[in-house]
């Protein structure tokens, strides 16, 4: 059975973790030791709409006036 969660990757020591959410660990009967396998899919972050809303840059905004 495969199921699917996002977990965010942390440092702890020289290692890189990840943590497996409780709710998978108990459906799967996961124990501390067992091997399991693991895909990993990167996801790709987009900017498309971060800054909706900003509106236009005015005078005021432009760079060459503050100096």
């Amino acid at each position: 059975m495969t199921l699917k969660t996002l977990s965010r990757i942390r440092a702890i020591g020289g290692s890189l973790v990840v943590t497996i959410p409780k709710e998978i660990a108990k459906e799967q009967s996961l124990q501390e030791g067992e091997l399991i396998e693991l895909e990993v899919n990167k996801i790709k972050m987009d900017g498309f709409g971060l800054l909706k809303g900003v509106g236009k840059f005015t005078r005021k905004d432009r760079i060459e006036d503050r100096f």
